[in-house]
């Protein structure tokens, strides 16, 4: 009986999560104008982008602000692969011949999209997972910069500073949530594994996990290449709802925003990370509509500034403190403790009103 109550308990989480995404998803298909379901699209693909940093940076305990490289890897694989050839050969006329690849099909180009991200993140986490704190921050904000320098100057396979045009649009409200949905579960069962739990017990203690022989090297790996892969889809269906992309639609701004979602939920849950990214998308497009009426500039912008900080300062662990939904549930289902005396009386202590 125990054990079946703790397999309910543990499906709570993603069970919780995915209903929230996908119940949101279906009402807003179901009633919300084109305007609500826009942001309704952009808010479940931001959710993927932000579970998929969460895999790392939430279990591992650093730092990423590289993590939208990943996202343009996917982006412009994605747009090369699905761009039909003739339109190709007129958008990017100078593309490399390794390049010219047929046209694919969505999913297909989404599995080889996360896949080339996957090996891009294999090559530059073999230096980089071996650092920490603040140089592990420092050398991912040059991976960024590197890859904006890229994707800025390597005009035959970009197009350079005026990006690419002609993406198919094939990201819908209905593919979003569904790659939503994947991509809390992935994210569940990483940190529910042996190497998620592994790598969760570096970031408590790193020197106390080496010591029991966890290669902490090793899992700060997986979990960066797996993180890259998810972000890589998250620019996939980012790119074929645009339908357009440009380097600077994966810099700066990107990433501030999508470590602001994190930060502000919860950066240690997977819970954290999926309500953070529906409350700034709800806050954001309120704000947005404010900007509106009121024709006042960079108020979201501002707004989200000091949400950040008071967030920081007043709860730094996020919204939701670092628990995921199971745990509440747990909280709230947990009996007082019964405490035994020397005798064959027992009492149980009662909760303070």
């Amino acid at each position: 009986m125990a054990t079946a109550r703790g397999l309910i308990r543990d499906s709570i989480t993603p069970t919780g999560l995915i209903l929230m995404v996908t119940v949101l998803a279906a009402l807003i298909g179901l009633f919300g104008g084109p305007v609500l379901t826009r942001v309704a699209v952009v808010a479940l693909v931001n959710v993927v982008i932000v579970v998929g940093i969460y895999i790392f940076v939430g279990t591992s305990g650093v730092l990423s602000f590289g993590h939208i490289g990943f996202m343009a890897v996917g982006a412009y694989a994605g747009a090369i692969l699905t761009i039909p050839h003739a339109q190709r050969s007129i958008l990017l006329p100078s593309l490399p011949a390794f390049l010219q690849t047929p046209t694919l099909p969505t999913l297909p180009a989404i599995v080889i999209s996360a896949l080339v991200a996957a090996a891009v993140a294999f090559a530059v986490a073999i230096p980089l997972v071996r650092l920490a704190g603040l140089l592990a921050g420092m050398a991912t904000f040059a991976l960024l910069q590197i890859v904006y320098v890229v994707t800025n100057n390597w005009s035959e396979a970009t197009g350079g500073t005026a990006g690419v045009l002609g993406i198919p649009l094939d990201t819908t409200i209905a593919s979003a949530a569904i790659a939503a949905a994947l991509a809390i579960l992935v994210a569940y069962l990483f940190q529910r594994s042996a190497v998620g739990l592994r790598l969760q017990a570096s970031r408590e203690d790193e020197i106390a996990a080496a010591a029991l022989g966890i290669s902490v090297f090793r899992e700060r790996l997986a979990a960066f290449v797996l993180s890259a892969a998810v972000v890589a889809v998250g620019g996939f269906l980012y790119g074929h709802f645009f339908g357009t992309i440009s380097p600077t639609s994966f810099y700066v701004p990107a990433t501030f925003a999508t470590l602001s979602m994190l930060v502000i939920g919860g950066i240690r849950s997977l819970s954290g990370a999926v309500i953070g990214v529906l409350i700034v998308s709800t806050l954001s497009e309120a704000l947005v509509r404010v900007e509106a009426v009121t024709a006042v500039s960079a108020l979201r912008e501002l707004t989200m500034s000091l949400v950040t900080l008071a967030i920081l300062i007043l709860r730094p662990g996020g919204l939701t403190a670092g628990r995921e939904i199971g745990d509440l549930w747990r909280r709230g289902r947990t009996r007082p403790p019964t405490i035994t005396t020397g005798s064959t009386d027992t009492f149980e202590s009662s909760p303070k009103e």
